[in-house]
């Protein structure tokens, strides 16, 4: 539909009907993985009709994925809105309407992404909207990027340019209009442990990779548990690090010794903690396992960490969305993009419409009540740092 400055409510359900029909999933698994450039040229239209002008940065060679830098004014500080234009897979079967088609019920707005987080951006030009007919003393971007519901390479990608640049960021995941200061990183790991396969009717034919397994699993559990201690954070629902066993592989067939198994789990850890160190600690435990039981185990990084964050709690972004909401900046468990733009310089702050508890899930939604109040709140932290 045609963009119209100070859109109202029913013009912000339509172009969020939009972007919800477009399907933009991205997965390590490489039979769901799609582009979002339909997604992000749809955004950039938008913003040129309230007069931003618009890059797209090729995120995949070919361009299906790829980030939009939409800007309008100029100068050294200002403010950015990010967000993500992908979705992560579905299960259709356990949805009640269509994921792609945008449905109104009860208040809500059903649809994936309506929350996690295609809601944020019509909310974001319908605040920058507001001030299409004023000039800007210090620049308003909108970032939308690809990718971050599996690499981040797009987040990855803006950190590596260096671009954009402003005074302050706001990431719009959801978070029910809480500002969010603070959360853990996550990386993502594989145990491999290599013995040698042979007929189970003789133990001494071979060296059983599950055997060596049990006693891996033993050692993570036991490291998961010294990682912990010291490193409890009050602020979040979960205080310590987590480490998770979220699958397993191995073998191929009952009367054979198990020559190979694979397990993958994925560690989360405070501001506090270094992946590095906590890999190499753990990796001169199996090394001695190995050694024993004369069985070769591999550990390997699955994927680039994604650091944890922390912006301080004085800082003037932090303070100036606690009054806005009239909630004191918290901490969540779950990773964003907000390390790689901190990385830039920015006072950076994760807050937007919608529940993470709505996530991932099927029959996710955007509770409307929540629309004006974020509209309004994204207006403020324009006028302090583009005004």
């Amino acid at each position: 539909m045609p963009y119209k400055k100070d859109p109202s409510p029913r013009e912000i359900i339509s172009r969020l009907t939009e972007l919800v029909a477009i399907p933009s999933i991205s997965s390590l698994d490489p039979s769901w993985d799609e582009g979002n450039r339909q997604v992000i040229d749809s955004l950039a239209e938008w913003s040129e009709h309230i007069g931003f002008s618009c890059e797209i940065q090729n995120v995949s060679p070919n361009g299906h994925k790829a980030n939009l830098i939409a800007t309008r004014g100029t100068g050294p500080g200002g403010l950015i809105l990010a967000g993500h234009a992908d979705t992560v897979p579905f299960d259709k079967d356990s949805w009640e309407s269509d994921p792609f088609r945008l449905s109104e019920r009860n208040g809500r707005l059903y649809g994936l992404g309506s929350a996690d987080m295609k809601g944020f951006f019509p909310l974001a030009l319908a605040a920058a909207s507001k001030f299409s007919e004023i000039k800007l003393k210090q620049p308003l971007i909108l970032l939308a990027t690809a990718d971050e519901e599996s690499s981040m390479n797009g987040a990855r990608s803006i950190a590596t340019s260096g671009y954009p640049k402003a005074r302050a960021a706001i990431i719009g995941e959801p978070t029910s209009l809480v500002p969010i200061r603070m959360h853990k990183g996550i990386s993502m790991f594989s145990v491999k442990v290599t013995g040698r396969s042979g007929h189970s009717s003789n133990p001494m034919l071979g060296k059983n990779a599950l055997e060596g397994m049990h006693q891996v699993i033993g050692q993570i559990l036991d490291h998961r548990e010294e990682i912990r201690q010291g490193r409890t954070n009050s602020l979040f629902d979960v205080p310590g690090p987590t480490l998770n066993m979220g699958s397993i592989h191995g073998g191929d067939n009952p009367n054979r010794i198990c020559g190979e198994v694979e397990m993958q789990f994925d560690l989360r850890i405070t501001p506090d903690c270094n992946f590095e160190a906590i890999k190499e600690e753990l990796k001169n435990k199996l090394l001695t396992v190995g050694n024993a039981l004369d069985l070769t185990i591999d550990l390997e990084t699955l994927m680039p960490p994604i650091p944890p964050f922390e912006q301080e709690s004085d800082s003037e972004l932090v303070r100036l969305c606690e009054k806005l909401t009239g909630h004191g900046a918290s901490a969540v468990n779950f990773a964003t993009e907000a390390p790689f733009l901190q990385s830039l310089g920015m006072e950076t702050i994760v807050m937007g419409p919608g529940s993470i508890k709505r996530a991932h899930q099927p029959n996710e939604y955007l509770e409307l009540n929540q629309v004006k109040p974020y509209i309004s709140h994204l207006e403020a932290c324009i006028s302090r740092y583009c005004l």
